[in-house]
C-alpha cells in the first residue's frame, strides 16, 4: 500500500524517535507496561517462566545477558539487571519481570509503568561482576543472590491519595514539525475509521519536539484496544506516558 511508504518516509525523516530495532548505533529505550509474573495464574500467552523469588527479567527484543536498566517513572526508583531469558509474552508489554523486581521498584500492579534502557557493558562492569561472583561463592547456596544495582531504594515517596488518578497516554510519535504531526493524525483518522477522533492530541513539548498522543485512558484495559489498532496500522514501537 502506498501509504506505508509515505508513512515510512515521514517517520524516518521527520520523527524524533529514540529507538528502532534496525538502528545499531542507538541503545534500546522504551516506555510502557511491565508484565509481572503471577505463579498462581496460568496465562496461555506466556511461553516460559522466571524464578519469582529472584530479581529476574526478560525482554524479547534484546539479546540474552543484555544489561537493562528498569525505572519506575513515578518514584524514580531503578534497578539494573541482565536479560535472564528470552520469554515470549504479548507485544503490548515492554518487559516481563518477577514479583521481586516489582517490589524493588515499588510498582503499582494495576498500573505497572516502566521505562527501559539498554546499557552497554564496559570493563568496569565486567570486573565488578567478577568480584561479586567471587563474594557470592562464600554465601550458602540456599541464599539466592544476583548481580544488581539498585537506585533510590531508601527514598520512599508519599503518595497523595486525594490526588486525581493517573491518566495514561499512548505516545504515537514525536516530530520536529507540527504540520507532520497533523498529517499523521489525519492519516490515522482516515485509515482507522473506528478510531475515536477526540482521543488524538497534538502537544508541543518544545520548539523542536511535537508529540502525537492518544488518550487519556484511566485504566490499562481501556487503552489496550487502541494500542492494538495502532500496532496493526504499522507502528512497531509505541511508548506509554502518564499525566501528559
Amino acid at each position: 500500500m502506498k501509504f506505508k511508504f509515505i508513512l515510512l518516509f515521514f517517520l524516518l525523516f521527520s520523527c524524533n524517535t529514540n529507538y528502532t530495532k534496525f538502528d545499531n548505533k542507538t541503545n534500546y529505550t522504551s516506555k510502557g507496561f511491565a508484565y509481572i509474573q503471577n505463579d498462581s495464574y496460568k496465562d496461555e500467552t506466556i511461553r516460559g517462566k522466571l524464578n519469582n523469588t529472584l530479581l529476574q527479567v526478560s525482554n524479547q527484543d534484546l539479546k540474552f545477558n543484555s544489561l537493562i536498566k528498569i525505572i519506575n517513572p513515578k518514584t524514580k526508583k531503578s534497578i539494573v539487571l541482565e536479560n535472564s531469558k528470552r520469554i515470549k509474552y504479548p507485544d503490548f508489554y515492554k518487559i516481563y519481570i518477577t514479583q521481586e523486581v516489582a517490589k524493588v521498584l515499588n510498582l503499582d500492579e494495576d498500573l505497572p509503568l516502566v521505562e527501559i534502557l539498554e546499557l552497554k557493558k564496559n570493563k568496569s562492569f565486567v570486573a565488578k561482576k567478577a568480584k561479586i561472583f567471587n563474594e557470592e561463592k562464600k554465601i550458602p547456596s540456599n541464599a539466592p543472590v544476583t548481580s544488581v544495582k539498585i537506585s533510590n531504594i531508601s527514598k520512599e515517596r508519599k503518595l497523595d491519595k486525594s490526588s486525581d488518578p493517573d491518566k495514561i497516554f499512548i505516545l504515537i510519535a514525536s516530530f520536529y514539525s507540527n504540520d507532520t504531526a497533523e498529517f499523521l493524525k489525519k492519516r490515522i483518522i482516515k485509515e482507522i475509521p473506528s478510531y475515536e477522533i477526540n482521543k488524538l492530541k497534538i502537544k508541543k513539548k518544545s520548539n523542536k519536539k511535537i508529540d502525537l498522543l492518544s488518550g487519556p485512558y484511566n485504566t490499562v484495559n481501556l487503552m489496550k484496544n487502541d494500542y492494538t489498532l495502532l500496532k496493526k496500522f504499522g507502528f512497531e514501537e509505541l511508548d506509554i506516558t502518564i499525566n501528559e
